[in-house]
């Protein structure tokens, strides 16, 4: 067979594990060609391309990013666009495509499959938040990139007697806040998932002072105060309609201080969380969401997705992924609430 590969979306640690293991057992294994995609659905539609066999595969497994680039093209959004997709890997001799991306990169896969065009899904994202599978790769190496930001970030609070505010990524879901949070011991977590007060936020930051501690607070960028909405950098959308995020800490921040009299800093991590190696744990999930993708195209098994349940890698289909967010349930930021002070 000749398979088209491409990766989607936001970048994120582990996304050439996949595509290491997919073009290493395709070839070995089953004598599968390889051709590697530019930018995403760009490639596909612009007809950018790459060679993809297992010398440009060697050595990149601790790679963070992606040797085939990505953007967020949309060509549901383009006029002809699916249909030149279609069109181009078709004309290309390609008897599938090995999409590897988030919910946006697989519902295009689902709308092409829909349309007669075998894709096979690789769930990436560092947020978490895709349904039919308990982790996607790349969430690990961003939880353990926080961990160790708030390891650092709590001894310079405390040495300054400074309330830190924490802004993490997590548009709709609150999996990397809670995760790396609890990981590094936050003294309140924000999460989309629940609306938060801003008297609420004051009432703990004061806790966390009589108590002795310099208060470290976590917060999803897509945390939303009660008495506002999300905090925007910028009216503009992406080609999926998104809205950008970002600003929520330095908007914490500010009336933090002015409520409480504290002093109070914002820190963004933004794009740290999801550059660099990954951590093992998601170069083995990757490589395993990889070899078993390959399996999946091999038998034809187009319009489905590889999954992690429990520690079984298996297939479920595109639409259980992007029909509906995997967000998180309130009894898990109820656990982590047990550790905040005061």
């Amino acid at each position: 067979m000749k398979i088209g590969m491409l990766t989607g979306g936001g970048d994120c640690p582990g996304l050439n594990a996949v595509i290491r293991a997919a073009v290493l057992k395709g070839s070995r294994e089953y004598g599968h060609e390889f051709v590697g995609y530019l930018d995403g659905w760009k490639g596909a539609i612009e007809n950018l391309t790459t060679d993809l066999g297992v010398a440009q595969v060697q050595g990149i497994l601790s790679r963070g990013g992606t040797i085939l680039g990505s953007s967020r093209t949309n060509p549901a959004a383009i006029d002809d666009g699916l249909e030149t997709v279609i069109r181009n890997v078709r004309g290309a001799g390609i008897d599938g495509l090995i999409a590897i991306g988030g919910d946006d990169t697989l519902g295009v896969a689902r709308l092409l499959t829909d349309n007669g065009l075998g894709v096979v899904g690789v769930p990436k994202t560092i947020d978490n938040d895709l349904n039919a599978t308990d982790y996607t790769f790349g969430f690990d190496t961003a939880v353990n990139i926080v961990m160790e930001s708030l390891d650092r970030l709590r001894t310079t609070g405390s040495s300054h007697h400074r309330a830190l505010v924490v802004e993490v990524m997590g548009r709709h879901a609150g999996w990397i806040a809670l995760h790396g949070g609890m990981a590094g011991g936050a003294d309140l977590i924000l999460i989309p998932e629940e609306k938060f007060t801003l008297e609420a936020v004051c009432r703990q930051v004061d806790a966390s002072f009589r108590a002795g501690v310099a208060p470290l607070i976590v917060a999803s960028e897509g945390a939303i105060p009660e008495e506002g909405s999300e905090v925007t950098a910028t009216d503009d959308t992406d080609a999926f309609g998104n809205i950008r995020l970002g600003g929520i800490a330095g908007w914490l921040a500010d009336r933090i201080e002015q409520e409480t009299g504290h002093e109070t800093r914002s820190v963004v991590l933004g794009h740290l969380q999801r550059g660099g190696t990954p951590t093992a744990f998601d170069r083995v999930l990757a490589t395993r969401l990889g070899y078993r993708a390959i399996e999946a195209v091999t038998s034809g098994d187009w319009g489905m997705m590889t999954t992690l349940r429990g520690t079984s890698v298996d297939l479920a289909p595109l639409a259980d992924a992007v029909d509906e967010s995997k967000t998180v349930p309130l009894e898990r930021l109820r656990e982590a609430e047990n550790a905040y002070p005061g």
